[in-house]
């Protein structure tokens, strides 16, 4: 095996973007997240911004959380009127994630890699978690919302990116038994989780890590 991928899901104000962008950094590989976008967009022709459009769209979508468009690989072609449809656009993404996963080292934030990238044996996927009250004080202190409209903006975020993981994969986000490692950050503190996750490289593919 000459690559080891990481996948994180994670929780809104749990640090899983932060996490994974120092496992990424202490392992010597590249972090992936909204750099998809632009590789998809670059693969297929489509503008990068239509990519960027899809999550407001679905975002909008009335009957989303409860919609089914499960993930099964196929590409639409240009000629069909589908081709520039949220399907195959995520469908895109998808085809770059299993791209990276093949030729390098990486760590990817998001976008339901674990999912997409469940039939490989080189990848490890993690979800961060940790309870409401330090989520809320994470958000706080990174200054990404005020502590009057931090909650609803959590419990908002969260919600989209459940009812985004059930829409593309048929599965629950927050199920225990879709990923390898789940991980409180507030009981192992971000460098703790650096380390979990490299202790459980480390034991399964022994001496098998590189960047």
């Amino acid at each position: 095996m000459n690559n080891i991928v990481v996948t994180i899901a994670r929780q809104y104000g749990s640090g899983g973007k932060t996490i994974g962008g120092m496992l990424a950094k202490e392992m010597g590989v590249n972090v992936y997240n909204r750099e998809i976008l632009k590789l998809a967009s670059e693969d297929s022709g489509i503008n990068e911004t239509l990519f960027n459009q899809v999550d407001e769209r679905l975002k909008k979508t009335t009957l989303f959380g409860i919609m089914r468009r499960e993930y099964k690989g196929e590409l639409i072609p240009p000629e069909s009127e589908d081709f520039l449809s949220n399907q195959n656009l995520f469908n895109y993404q998808a085809k770059v994630i299993k791209g990276l996963a093949q030729t390098e080292s990486c760590v990817i934030i998001g976008r339901c890699a674990d999912y997409i990238l469940k039939d490989f044996d080189n990848v490890v996927s993690v979800f961060i978690h940790a309870s409401p009250e330090y989520c809320r004080i994470q958000a706080i202190e990174r200054g990404s919302q005020s502590p009057k409209d931090v909650d609803k903006f959590i419990a908002r975020t969260d919600r989209y990116r459940g009812d985004y993981y059930r829409y593309y994969t048929g599965h629950e986000w927050s199920d225990a038994r879709n990923y390898d490692l789940c991980l409180n950050s507030e009981k192992l503190g971000f460098q703790g989780c650096v380390d979990a996750i490299r202790s459980y490289i480390n034991i399964r593919f022994g001496a098998q890590e590189q960047g």
